[in-house]
């Protein structure tokens, strides 16, 4: 299990790999994953719900069984986080003790004996069950060693400030990107280094729109998950290329890829006088994306400055999920 001090500087978001219509192949996913092992993302997070029909809710945990079986020896390098807790069927969270422990044992089962999980979680928290209770049933695996540590995933400052109080939480993962700061102002952030807890961003490149690679709708596959979102649909997306396209600019004067500087922004605001630290986890399903998003850029606090009054000066519009999910945000 890595330590706060061997952390490292980018992790491995797993969604992408399964959470569509057709699920990445696996020679394909196991070359990307092999890759962020490689470059050293060795934090893994996915979820119980990491699976789109035809295929079943917990294909993301299947391909990591099957990564793991044709590659055991790589077990041990990896941090993995498994989010569940979570009922696909009535799209809710299933956060009372029996819902947190039935979902730790379906995810557990599926893993067997080839990687134990380091650290599990609720995708999302019931906001009609207190978060006590489902940290102390998280706390009954953590005591029994049936994982190393706890995690969130989506929650407010006041969750993380309540769970801390139970058990210690080792990560949390929050939306965070040049399109997505709320973390900064809201609390989260804070909470966070208050309480040490590690923030794990995810969608750091804006669910891919950040890096410039898509710059039509017509780029983003029929059935994918972000057509639905309030970003990517027709009235917001041509506006949102403003950013993107300020971003490009930046980057190409920098010699880094947007995806780069992207990231490099994230890890800009890790470790300083307001926020704890901070790992982007991209999601990458080719194995040359995996090597460009782990290749670390630095910026220097001028070139920060800079993109920050970029950031200011443009509006991002649209929802940052799919509308009338509020309820499952920062929950």
């Amino acid at each position: 299990m890595a330590t706060a001090q061997s952390l490292p500087p980018t992790g491995y978001g797993m969604l992408g790999l399964t959470w569509r219509p057709t699920a990445t192949p696996d020679e394909q996913a196991f070359a990307a994953m092999k890759a962020s092992i490689n470059n050293g993302a060795t934090v893994w997070s996915t979820s119980s719900v990491y699976g789109m029909p035809p295929n079943p809710p917990t294909a993301g945990i299947q391909l990591i069984r099957r990564y793991f079986d044709k590659y055991p020896e790589d077990a041990s390098k990896v941090t993995l986080f498994i989010r569940g807790c979570f009922n696909p069927a009535k799209r809710a969270p299933a956060t009372d003790r029996d819902g947190v422990l039935a979902s730790f044992e379906e995810c557990s089962s599926i893993l067997g004996d080839t990687k134990k999980i380091d650290v599990f979680g609720p995708a999302r928290i019931d906001q009609n069950v207190p978060v006590e209770v489902t940290i102390g049933a998280l706390k009954e695996l953590l005591d029994q060693g049936k994982i190393s540590a706890i995690g969130l995933s989506e929650v407010r400052a006041e969750t993380i400030k309540r769970a801390a109080a139970v058990a210690p939480i080792k990560f949390a993962e929050a939306e965070f990107s040049l399109w997505c700061t709320e973390i900064l102002s809201n609390g989260v952030a804070a909470a966070a280094k208050e309480a040490g807890v590690t923030l794990l961003a995810y969608a750091p490149l804006g669910y891919g729109f950040l890096t410039g690679a898509i710059k039509s709708l017509d780029d983003v596959p029929q059935g994918d998950l972000r057509r639905f979102t309030g970003r990517f649909q027709p009235e917001n997306f041509q506006k949102n290329l403003d950013l993107v396209d300020k971003v490009k600019g930046f980057a190409e004067k920098k010699g880094v890829t947007p995806a780069q500087l992207a990231l490099a922004w994230i890890r800009a605001h890790s470790n300083t006088e307001t926020t704890g630290t901070i790992i982007p986890i991209p999601g990458a399903t080719h194995e040359s994306r995996v090597n460009e998003n782990t290749k670390v850029a630095e910026i220097s606090p001028e070139e920060l400055a800079e993109l920050n009054k970029i950031l200011q000066s443009i509006e991002v519009v649209g929802h940052r999920h799919i509308p009338g999910a509020d309820h499952l945000l920062y929950t």
